[in-house]
């Protein structure tokens, strides 16, 4: 009976000692956190396995020695920074660092800054982005299965005209050329560690990493070269006219058979087409050379500035940074990089297609220059017949033999 007793009386005193450290554990949780010296506490982890958005403030603004007095004499010669102190002004850029190398960006250590970008580029771009190409090519598929290959409607003459000279088809290829691989390098670079690296291996993707960017750094310069030229060779032929309205009135003859409404040299949709590769062309051109050289080349605070100066981001509820270290110029730059990327390369997908399989006889202007009368006079009647009465006029102005 007596051993019965104190074993009663000892249960009993261990389930009070329990219940004193969960009260006990409990108070410590909702103490300040300035008592704990900035500590994460475990709702902040739940918080972030969650998806929540956590206030870092407690962390970054936590970074000095201010918190850290009682543990004088406790850290040896680190006095009082600990290795989480020194981690935390370190990642919040409150350190006081001291580097060789006096770079732009030689004491930036760690950018906490960019983990938005990392989020932003694995997630929502890169998702969007390709619901954007993949819609694309679900709507050519479409059109080709229910309009069917563009066929020239007349008989064909046997004679041909030229439609585009030498130096003008090869402005066309170095653009698209290297266009081509800029972008394929471009989406090897976003897509390929899911694809590629259970392939190849890390190694294997690796190296495949290293040689698209080699490709993407080196061939811009000709992308550029190619925008140049092709802006030279054709803005004067792409500026909108009255002829326009009436070919996007008809649907430009895509959506009918027989329909061919009039068009110069450059119907509407060839307009649209260029002007787009001429500002999107500009724009990727610039974020590029953001990225290529961003000490020399920053873009966005600048840009930022001059934006909130209008008072138009602010009635958004935007607040633009106007100061920026290197690393996050390029990381808007990169965005904004990607996102030119993506329209641009939908577009050029719909251009391919209609210039290809999609409308017979369209290759040819590009592929030798000569095109069947036939095909000129359905897409570009009053194109041929300037091209004509140029002939006309030079057979009549030559002595006849």
């Amino acid at each position: 009976m007596f051993r019965l007793l104190i074993a009663f009386l000892l249960t009993i005193g261990t389930v009070q000692i329990a219940v004193a450290q969960t009260t006990d554990d409990g108070a410590a949780t909702t103490d300040e956190r300035t008592s704990t010296g900035g500590a994460t506490t475990l709702e902040d982890i739940l918080a972030r396995q969650r998806g929540e958005q956590v206030d870092k403030s407690y962390r970054s603004d936590n970074t000095g020695q201010g918190n850290a007095e009682g543990l004088l004499g406790q850290l040896g010669t680190r006095g009082v920074a600990s290795d989480s102190d020194v981690y935390r002004a370190l990642r919040y850029g409150s350190a006081d660092v001291t580097v060789s190398s006096k770079g732009p960006a030689a004491s930036v250590l760690i950018q906490d800054g960019g983990m938005w970008w990392l989020n932003f580029r694995t997630g929502p771009l890169r998702e969007n982005g390709t619901y954007v190409l993949g819609g694309m090519l679900i709507i050519l598929l479409l059109f080709f299965l229910i309009r069917g290959k563009i066929r020239i409607d007349g008989e064909k003459t046997g004679r041909t005209v030229t439609r585009f000279g030498g130096f003008e088809r090869f402005g066309h290829w170095l653009f698209a050329g290297s266009f081509l691989v800029l972008g394929l390098t471009g989406l090897l670079t976003l897509y390929g560690r899911d694809f590629l690296i259970p392939i190849f291996g890390k190694e294997g993707f690796a190296t495949i990493a290293q040689g698209c960017k080699w490709l993407h750094n080196n061939l811009a310069w000709s992308f550029m070269l190619g925008l140049v030229i092709v802006t030279v060779n054709w803005i004067a032929h792409n500026i909108p006219n009255r002829t326009d309205l009436r070919w996007l009135a008809a649907g430009g003859g895509l959506f009918t058979k027989g329909s061919h409404p009039p068009a110069k040299k450059f119907n509407a949709g060839q307009k649209i087409i260029f002007w787009a590769c001429i500002v999107l062309g500009v724009s990727i051109s610039l974020s590029g050379l953001s990225l290529l050289f961003p000490f020399e080349m920053p873009l966005f605070a600048k840009t930022f500035s001059a934006a909130n100066a209008t008072g138009l981001p602010q009635l958004l509820g935007l607040n633009l940074p106007v100061q920026m270290s290197p690393q996050e110029e390029m990381q808007y730059a990169q965005v904004w990089h990607v996102m030119v990327a993506y329209i641009f390369i939908a577009i050029i997908v719909a251009h391919i297609y209609l210039g290809s399989v999609g409308m017979e006889g369209a290759f040819d202007a590009m592929g030798t220059g000569e095109v069947e009368e036939q095909w000129a006079r359905e897409h570009h009647s009053l194109w041929l017949e300037e091209v004509q009465e140029k002939e006309a006029s030079k057979a009549t102005a030559s002595p006849a033999e």
